[in-house]
Order: C-alpha cells, then sequence, then structure tokens
C-alpha cells in the first residue's frame, strides 16, 4: 500500500472514531436531558425534529428511522408532557402535522444551551467554505446512518437465548 492511500485509510479510520466519540457525546448529553426531563431519549430526540418546525408522524418516521408505530406512541407521550400537539394541515386536511408547544422552549430549550454555546464556539473558527464542507459531510453522514438504520432492521433477529449462548470451543 502507498503511504499516500496508508495516510487516507489511517484519516478514515481516525475521523470514524471522532464521529463516533461526537455521537456517544449527544447521546450521552441527551441522555442526561431526558432524565431531568422525566422522558426517554428517543422522545426527547424526536421533539428535536418537531421543535424545527410541523413535521407529519410519516416524515417523523423517516427522519429518524423508527417505525411508524413506534412514533405513534413517542407522539402520544409528548402530547401527554404538554410539548407537542396533532394538529390538521391547513392545506391538506388528510393529514395530521405535530406541532412543538411553547413548553419546548420554556423547559427543553434551556438544557441545551452549553452544548449549543459549545458547538458554535468550534464553528466560530472556521471559514464559511469549511463550514459547507462540514454541512455536506454531516448531511451524507445522517443519510448514511439512516440507511444503516434500515438495513439493521432487515437483519434477522437474535433470540435472547442465542445471545446468552457462549459459542462452543
Amino acid at each position: 500500500m502507498s503511504s499516500k492511500a496508508k495516510r487516507r485509510q489511517e484519516l478514515q479510520a481516525a475521523l470514524n472514531s471522532a464521529m463516533r466519540d461526537v455521537s456517544g457525546q449527544g447521546v450521552l448529553y441527551s441522555l442526561a436531558v431526558a432524565e431531568r426531563l422525566g422522558m426517554n431519549s428517543t422522545d426527547l430526540e424526536c421533539l428535536d425534529h418537531v421543535s424545527r418546525g410541523p413535521v407529519s408522524a410519516g416524515r417523523l418516521a423517516e427522519l429518524t428511522g423508527l417505525t411508524t408505530g413506534a412514533i405513534t406512541g413517542v407522539i402520544d407521550r409528548l402530547e401527554r408532557e404538554g410539548l407537542a400537539r396533532r394538529e390538521r394541515d391547513a392545506h391538506d386536511r388528510r393529514k395530521t402535522l405535530v406541532r412543538a408547544l411553547p413548553a419546548v422552549t420554556e423547559r427543553v430549550a434551556p438544557l441545551f444551551e452549553p452544548m449549543e454555546r459549545s458547538a458554535m464556539a468550534v464553528l466560530a473558527k472556521y471559514r464559511n467554505e469549511e463550514l459547507a464542507l462540514l454541512l455536506n459531510f454531516l448531511n451524507a453522514a445522517r443519510d448514511a446512518a439512516l440507511a444503516a438504520m434500515s438495513e439493521l432492521r432487515a437483519l434477522p433477529e437474535v433470540s435472547s437465548r442465542a445471545r446468552r449462548t457462549k459459542p462452543k470451543s
């Protein structure tokens, strides 16, 4: 392998590791926020999408990689917590949208302020062209993660008995 190819392989491995680290820290931060709010982290992640603007349940399923059945439960819980509500789409009455309620700004947003401040401080160090590159990369990485979720869901389930059974030597 050429030194150039080896360097590229090393950089890709380092970036993959760094993405896993950032993802892990994001998950742990979200878990801490969810715990403070008395909710689960899946509901909190879905609420993040809803808080960016009204979204249909189907679109929320697409954005998260969750099943539509799981999304129904998420929306039910968000409504019970007073964080979101279902409403008819003004342009297509057959469609229902999920909208964030003011409680999100009051109760949830302040808990994300430390993370947002930290992220903005990091992003401030980059030129516009670099920010555009990072945005392109992150959008592609998100799409790849959703594809990986679909692939994972298509794999056969491993029974709990099989998980507990040790392989024979």
